[in-house]
């Protein structure tokens, strides 16, 4: 067989092929997969406070009087430990004696300047003594509420670091405090959900110390995502009040389907 016999015989075949065997696909374009919605999805929770701090003695001194202990309960403005004051309650009463000295030797020089027997600088002098006594009796005076630690909302004490009549440091550690009220709950989330996950999303959290499920819902959503874990931290709040639920308790939370 001749070469163009065989080349026409090979143009024969190549005709008789179907279009896409001779025309390579197109290439598909890329599509994003729908992030899974929260259903049926469980995730670890904690309890914790509102609030919770740490007062510290704001001087050094002497616990003369401790009005808490562990786990009890203690209302706003409630004296919980109270420092020797002695020293600070005597300068204060010096300084109330020297403002008195210096407020009556003001007037004295306004019924001198009333006769002609004192100038303006006499005067201005006078008044920036009465001036300055006042502010040191301010001074004292505010050393003196120092002594007394009371409570800046109602809650429970949950540890006391000193004892009675302990001598402390200033900015040493007293009792470590938590508030009352409904509780909130922290939990991590996968970040595929952010298209759901939404403040007033309703949900259940059951607790393990418990055995209960209880209602609950979002309050609030991080604005970054968790880069190592793929996670975002949500806030929650229960969706009543449980004297039977404490601050560290944990469980699950169950979103529904959606």
């Amino acid at each position: 067989m001749s070469f163009t016999r065989l080349l026409l015989l090979g143009l024969a075949v190549a005709g008789t092929l179907p279009a896409a065997a001779q025309t390579p696909p197109a290439p598909r374009a890329a599509s994003t997969a729908p992030a899974a919605a929260p259903a049926g999805d469980t995730i670890r929770v904690l309890l914790t406070p509102d609030r919770e701090t740490t007062l510290a003695s704001p001087i050094p001194g002497r616990i003369r009087t401790l009005n808490t202990s562990l786990g009890s309960t203690f209302g706003a403005g409630q004296l919980l430990i109270g420092l020797e004051c002695d020293e600070p309650n005597a300068r204060l009463r010096i300084a109330k004696a020297e403002l008195a000295s210096a407020v009556e030797q003001l007037d004295a020089k306004k019924r001198m300047q009333a006769l002609q027997q004192a100038g303006d600088v006499e005067i201005n002098l006078a008044v920036s003594a009465a001036e300055k006594a006042g502010a040191q009796v301010a001074l004292q005076q505010a050393q003196v509420s120092q002594c007394s630690i009371t409570a800046p909302w109602s809650g429970r004490t949950a540890k006391v670091h000193v004892r009675s009549h302990m001598s402390v440091t200033a900015g040493q550690p007293l009792v470590d405090l938590v508030k009352s009220g409904p509780l909130k709950l922290r939990l991590n989330a996968p970040s595929r959900w952010l298209g759901q996950l939404k403040t007033g999303l309703a949900f259940e959290v059951a607790i393990e110390e418990t055995g209960k499920r209880y209602p609950a819902r979002v309050s609030a959503v991080n604005s970054r995502v968790d880069s190592v874990s793929q996670t975002v931290e949500l806030e929650a709040t229960l969706a009543g009040s449980y004297p039977e639920l404490l601050p560290g308790m944990s469980g699950t939370a169950v979103f529904p389907p959606r």
